[in-house]
């Protein structure tokens, strides 16, 4: 029986709420992310993760296929997450998907095979849900004196940018979202992995700012910026990657990334530190690996872009988004109303 989907059967009177064990499934053009969580009075407590890079975008923007190493590869890391799900007794889960199956022709191939191969029911989300979610997910890194926010997820296969408004009573309220076909898989590969001169990069920051910019002159946000309460919250792997180097941690760790204040000016220092490496280096930092040394490069280009057009001094990062914006709606559908969408403990 798949899992995924609401797993009561019908006629069956559903456990009390507390008894529930929640799951959530973000399957990217790069990662595949596993949260299972239970509720509490003020937000909910994880006990099992997962996060896999399985690169299932690749050479999807070419082709608009995905690959079958690619398939394989996820539907391998997929059964781990169905494996944790069954072994913890989750009864609630979602589990959805991305990018890289919105761009897909063969995109229902792959879920067919997920569900017989790894009992799991995926979905393939619109962008404008995921924004959601994702900026639903950061919620409790806003500050109470910021009235609006500006939220971007630099992804394998898109860019996702939110920008809403902030009401300390009643949540956070997407004013405008867009998804741009631009991520760090795609410009990788376009531009022949992850060796980028000075010249190389700037070209690629300059052509990205045209993308930016319409949303900039369609939304005004630059002139809130100005008027001062605005905050920036980026959730990425380039983010949380350029916060690792600025820390000079000896190991990823998440409790020191999520929710830390990271200035531009020392982005814009780690970011050019990674660009001059070549890729064995990149390869043995401790918080790159060999799943993002061809990628973080190009991340850091997207970023850059952002700041320039939206120029301010510091950006909060979150390791979060799609994720617990799925646990978070999830348990609302429950009427538990977590209070503030917080992580009490830390991933297994």
């Amino acid at each position: 029986m798949s899992v995924g989907g609401n797993t009561e059967r019908a006629g069956r009177k559903p456990p009390a709420p507390v008894d529930h064990t929640y799951a959530a499934v973000d399957l990217g053009s790069n990662n595949c992310r596993l949260l299972v969580a239970r509720p509490m009075a003020e937000g909910f407590r994880v006990v099992d993760a997962f996060s896999r890079i399985v690169r299932l975008g690749e050479g999807v923007e070419g082709s608009r296929r995905l690959s079958d190493a690619a398939m394989d590869r996820t539907i391998a890391a997929l059964k781990i997450c169905a494996d944790k799900m069954r072994r913890r007794k989750v009864t609630r889960a979602r589990c959805v998907a991305t990018a890289a199956c919105r761009k897909a022709r063969n995109c229902d191939e792959f879920l067919a095979r997920v569900d017989k191969e790894a009992g799991l029911y995926v979905e393939t989300i619109s962008a404008e849900e995921e924004a959601g979610l994702a900026v639903a997910g950061c919620r409790p890194l806003l500050e109470a004196r910021a009235r609006h926010a500006l939220v971007f997820d630099i992804g394998g296969g898109s860019t996702e940018l939110i920008w809403a408004e902030h009401h300390p009573d009643r949540g956070i309220e997407p004013i405008a979202l867009t998804s741009l076909p631009i991520g760090v898989v795609g410009l990788s590969e376009h531009h022949g992995g992850g060796e980028f001169s000075a010249e190389q990069y700037e070209a690629l920051v300059r052509r990205l700012l045209a993308d930016l910019g319409a949303f900039e002159t369609a939304h005004g946000i630059n002139e809130k910026m100005r008027q001062g309460r605005v905050q920036m919250i980026g959730t990425s792997g380039t983010v949380t990657t350029l916060s690792g180097v600025h820390l000079g941690l000896e190991k990823y760790d998440r409790r020191r990334v999520d929710g830390l204040w990271l200035s531009f000016a020392d982005a814009r220092s780690a970011a050019e530190q990674l660009r001059c490496m070549n890729q064995a280096q990149r390869v043995a930092h401790p918080c790159i690996g060999r799943g993002r040394a061809d990628l973080v490069v190009a991340g850091c280009a997207i970023l850059e872009a952002i700041r320039r057009t939206w120029p301010c001094e510091k950006l909060r990062v979150a390791d979060r988004g799609v994720r617990e914006g799925l646990l978070l709606s999830l348990m609302r559908r429950d009427n538990h109303r977590p209070g503030n969408g917080g992580r009490d403990g830390t991933n297994p």
